[in-house]
């Protein structure tokens, strides 16, 4: 099993919100109208590990231990949205997600192969790592740089336990792991292709609930992260190349392969035998 290391490791890291976060740093001449409204947006979206948790309990009742390690995924995710919340509580209560608006992006994700799921959200843990340390870099006022920061670093932990989980798919089930990694792994690293960021909170989940089936869709600015990832925190060319760069290291090491470019990616995807 894997919960009890990655339970023993995610605990040692695990920061404290009362105590590892300099509260008392706060600047309210650093903070504009803009930054903390973008805090708000991303406690919304955090708090949409409550029905991504339920999509992975519901989709791998077959793997108890998976599922074990998820009560510490959903603990530290929701931590993040409430992090967050007690930031705009202490020092802009005006802007504090309203439970409403919270339970909006709560709603039933369609059941998805287990296998594709589990290397979407690895990504996912890649791409926010990086959007978070931008954002850390982006803002002014001392308190959220340093919760942005500790937030990119829970992230990057994330990923890790999920990779483990992958690593042990694969002894588990050879081919068929291989190609459900590869594909998604094209699809989540193809960003230019698609013409936007893929991430699992602005992908369709729900066919019956379209086109209101993304967590993007439904928080109170639908079109909130297009522009706090262009125009404000900046999100360039450089910084996507550090997210599909992160996802090609890691699936080069996963397959004892060397993965440059996507494309070198799509054609190992393409030499998985066809019955996988």
């Amino acid at each position: 099993m894997l919960y009890p290391e990655l339970f023993r490791s995610l605990e040692a890291a695990r920061w404290n919100m009362a105590s590892d976060v300099p509260w008392d740093r706060f600047d309210p001449a650093l903070l504009s109208d803009e930054q903390a409204l973008t805090v708000k947006m991303n406690a919304i979206t955090e708090w949409s590990a409550l029905p991504a948790t339920e999509m992975f309990l519901r989709d791998n009742l077959d793997d108890s231990d998976f599922c074990a390690f998820m009560s510490i995924w959903f603990y530290e995710e929701q931590k993040h949205a409430l992090v967050l919340m007690e930031y705009l509580r202490r020092f802009r209560p005006d802007l504090m997600p309203s439970e409403a608006e919270l339970h909006e992006v709560r709603f039933e994700f369609d059941p998805a192969p287990p296998l594709e799921t589990l290397m979407l959200h690895f990504c996912g843990e890649v791409r926010l790592t990086q959007w978070y340390r931008r954002a850390s870099e982006w803002h002014t006022e001392p308190v959220i740089k340093h919760i942005y920061d500790l937030i990119s670093r829970d992230e990057a932990r994330h990923g890790g336990a999920y990779l483990k989980y992958m690593m042990r798919a694969l002894e588990n089930l050879g081919d068929g792991a291989r190609a459900s990694f590869a594909r998604i792994g094209v699809l989540m690293a193809s960003s230019g292709r698609s013409g936007k960021p893929l991430h699992p909170t602005n992908l369709h989940v729900n066919k019956g609930l379209f086109p209101r089936d993304t967590v993007q869709s439904r928080l109170p600015d639908p079109d909130w992260l297009e522009r706090w990832l262009t125009e404000q925190i900046r999100f360039d060319k450089a910084c996507e190349a550090r997210v599909v760069g992160g996802i090609l290291r890691n699936l080069s090491s996963l397959f004892g392969e060397t993965f440059a470019s996507v494309s070198d990616l799509n054609r190992y995807r393409k030499s998985i035998p066809a019955a996988a």
